[in-house]
């Protein structure tokens, strides 16, 4: 959203905006061309192959946000990637065709679709757990990233309050707790309580990424004070 913002403001919107359908109509293709061949797969494997994917990027996501919660990442400066997306593209020359600016268009199109292919996957590793459910996940995925894209163009800032960090932590744990559920279906293991055990793994990956945050953070400390003594 931050650099689609910047496009728009320094480019123009009809730019801006031409990019992100792009990218979005990528991502839909995507989506409607994988989502529906899974359903070929054995169910046994499915379920295997959903979970390692959706544990992936879990952790993935999981990990990133224990490091920057531990202070041992940067935490993403949504004002600074704004102003640097905003110089790059005044110094770049304008060429517009067809009243489209092909740098701008780009720009915004590489953006959204580089943010967007993990979440599409996710869409696609959700969808395969039901024949049902490829619309509401597709749908629910699509609303999120356009109420995110039209509140920075309504605030026409970048979302700098946004606790980014505290969303990923989230989303990490919620999407781990499901990747080892369908990790353990596609096992054959047998949860108690069948799909009620998926409240108890988000809390124990809950425990687990917040006693991370505190371990990698105490382990950074220890590190610089012992830089510092030297």
């Amino acid at each position: 959203a931050t650099i689609v913002l910047a496009v728009g403001t320094v480019r123009g919107w009809r730019s801006a905006l031409s990019g992100t359908a792009l990218a979005l109509a990528v991502l839909c293709a995507l989506v409607l061309v994988l989502g529906p061949a899974l359903t070929q797969v054995p169910e046994r494997a499915l379920q295997l192959a959903v979970g390692l994917l959706l544990l992936l990027f879990g952790m993935r996501w999981l990990r990133k946000a224990i490091l920057r919660g531990a202070g041992i990442l940067a935490l993403h400066d949504e004002d600074a990637i704004f102003r640097s997306e905003t110089a790059n593209l005044r110094l770049a020359r304008a060429t517009a065709r067809w009243g489209v600016d092909p740098i701008a268009t780009v720009t915004a199109f590489k953006s959204v679709l580089l943010e967007g292919v993990e979440v599409a996957f996710i869409v696609i590793a959700v969808a395969a757990g039901g024949a049902g459910l490829l619309p509401a996940a597709a749908s629910g995925a699509a609303v999120a990233g356009v109420l995110v894209v039209a509140l920075a163009i309504m605030v026409h800032r970048p979302l700098a309050r946004v606790p980014e960090n505290t969303l990923k932590f989230a989303v990490g744990v919620l999407i781990s707790a499901f990747g080892v559920f369908w990790t353990g279906e596609g096992l054959g293991i047998a949860w108690p309580g069948q799909d009620l055990s998926l409240l108890a793994l988000i809390v124990v990956m809950l425990a687990a990424g917040l006693a991370g945050v505190r371990i990698a953070g105490a382990v950074a400390a220890r590190a610089t004070v012992r830089v510092e003594a030297r």
